[in-house]
């Protein structure tokens, strides 16, 4: 269990591409298919042993924050909460969480970012181990549309030589989803980043300091780790679709952090079982107790 790695979601992101739904609700917390979508990226550091995660979130949406999921202590966690007064890009997170991560390494997760896949939770704890032994690690997915996002470069090895945001020319189609993997240096080297010509503290900054550093390792995600950046109504849409649809074929219920969180043995039946009950009219709570708990019999 990685008691020395704490875990990050950066969940301060206005949502205008989302609008109006996301005036009444912050974008991280909008139901993607039977949950929030921050459930999804949630689940994932629970199953990489992580307990202490820090909610990186806009002042406005502090309380709701805290109402949804409070001290994290219920589902056997550590939640604490921080504030992004003004969104200075995705690296400003390590400058915000210093205190937090007070000299541990770390897992920084989008709350807009969903994994789906049956290797995806094997591929996420390969990427914490290579971090831990050389010093950051992120994900490498294949895309139809490189240009939008992080794209990183390789040599005939595949080795990382070099890494870029939104290009306007593609080195590969080769890109970094929203999951980043980094020691206990992430907080120092994000000092010396300097905006970018949009005003941002780029994660691809960060990234080319560990790459610089040979420090950075690559965890490729095969074809059939399903992907989705939610940034739109459309992506939200076919997302929940896509959840729905693996739900049904796989028989399990994912993005569920209390499941998580009771398969790394950090609650018991007797603590799921409350937390099914509390949701016990919904689907949600109806599978864990009825589909999931009696299967664990």
């Amino acid at each position: 269990m990685s008691v020395d790695t704490k875990g990050i979601i950066l969940a301060a992101g206005k949502g205008t591409r989302l609008m109006p739904a996301t005036l009444p609700a912050s974008k991280p917390l909008l139901p993607l298919y039977d949950k929030p979508m921050i459930y999804y990226p949630l689940e994932t550091l629970v199953r990489l042993g992580i307990r202490d995660i820090l909610f990186i979130v806009q002042e406005d949406d502090l309380p709701i924050f805290q109402k949804t999921f409070g001290s994290g202590q219920e589902a056997g966690l550590n939640f604490s909460y921080k504030i992004q007064k003004i969104q200075r890009g995705i690296s400003d997170a390590y400058f915000i969480a210093e205190d937090f991560l007070d000299g541990a390494s770390s897992v920084l997760a989008l709350s807009d970012n969903v994994f789906l896949g049956k290797n995806f939770f094997n591929y996420a704890e390969e990427a914490l181990s290579k971090m831990k032994q050389k010093g950051s690690s992120i994900f490498g997915l294949t895309v139809p549309d490189p240009e939008k996002y992080g794209v990183i470069e390789i040599d005939q090895n595949d080795n990382i030589i070099g890494i870029e945001e939104k290009p306007l020319q593609p080195k590969s189609n080769l890109i970094t989803p929203g999951m980043y993997f980094f020691d206990s240096s992430a907080c120092e080297h994000a000092k010396t980043l300097k905006p970018s010509a949009r005003g941002e503290l780029e994660i691809t900054d960060l990234i080319g300091i560990y790459l610089s550093q040979n420090k950075l390792a690559l965890q490729r995600l095969d074809e059939n780790i399903i992907w989705h950046d939610t940034g739109n109504a459309d992506a939200l849409l076919t997302a929940a679709q896509k959840v729905k649809k693996y739900e049904i074929e796989n028989k399990v219920k994912v993005g569920s952090y209390e499941i998580a969180s009771y398969e790394k043995g950090l609650i018991s039946r007797a603590a799921l079982l409350k937390i099914a009950e509390k949701f016990i009219q919904s689907d949600y709570g109806q599978y864990i107790k009825n589909i999931y708990l009696k299967d664990k019999n």
